[in-house]
């Protein structure tokens, strides 16, 4: 998935439950089959919210430590 993505959300910065809520909404807009790159440096979002909540929806996920406390997520929608 990574380097295909169709859309990048930057939610660096932001705190629980703002990445989840966002990535929600930005996913909401977008066609089936597109692929969401989100930046994101908020722990429990990246390795345990917006993952589960890609598992209960269906949709494809994969995180990618980039750096000290920071995290890609590519997330496929269904």
């Amino acid at each position: 998935m990574k380097g295909k993505e169709t859309e990048t959300l930057d939610v660096l910065g932001r705190v629980c439950p703002y990445p989840l809520v966002l990535t929600k909404k930005k996913l909401e807009k977008l066609a089936s089959g597109s692929i969401l790159k989100v930046q994101c440096d908020a722990p429990a979002s990246a390795e345990d919210s917006i993952p589960k909540y890609c598992e209960k929806q269906g949709y494809a996920c994969q995180v990618e430590k980039v750096g000290d406390g920071a995290w890609d997520l590519y997330i496929k929608k269904a």
